[in-house]
């Protein structure tokens, strides 16, 4: 059995593409990859992603922006996190910069406290060790930094 692939014109393509762009923000490292998916040639690539950068469908640092907000807001990620994210999308490191400046920091430790507390309270380990771990391994692995979390578990479980 054979599968049919799609073949697109460039306008269709072009056309594709800004839907894919408008409908969420997406990253050149996403577009590049949904392009690949279509089995565009090189060149057409390349003037689909140049004209979706002129005109405004994408730009990378206002995704990088929303990203992070996102992340942070929605999923309560960390600075560390959100930091590898953004350089596994290949996200320039003054974009990262900029984008991160969206996090206020009287926000990040009053989320921090919450998350902490949150968790705290789901935990039901009574060995107090092992209750600092599973709070320490919770936040480290959602990205927040260690001297934080660190200060953070001496606070909540002395």
């Amino acid at each position: 059995m054979q599968t049919k692939t799609e073949t697109y014109t460039l306008q269709e393509a072009i056309r594709k593409l800004e839907g894919y762009c408008t409908y969420q923000e997406r990253c050149h490292k996403e577009v590049v990859q949904k392009l690949r998916g279509m089995n565009m040639v090189t060149e057409a690539s390349d003037q689909i992603i140049v004209h979706l950068i002129q005109e405004n469908y994408l730009n990378e640092e206002r995704f990088a922006k929303s990203f992070v907000r996102g992340k942070f807001n929605i999923k309560k990620w960390g600075k560390k996190r959100i930091n590898s994210e953004l350089k596994f999308r290949n996200i320039s490191k003054y974009n990262i910069k900029t984008a991160m400046k969206e996090i206020e920091d009287a926000d990040y430790l009053d989320t921090l406290d919450a998350l902490s507390l949150k968790r705290l309270a789901a935990i039901k380990e009574t060995n107090v060790q092992k209750r600092r771990k599973k709070l320490a391994d919770y936040l480290l692995y959602r990205g927040w930094e260690s001297h934080l979390v660190y200060r953070k578990i001496k606070d909540l479980i002395p």
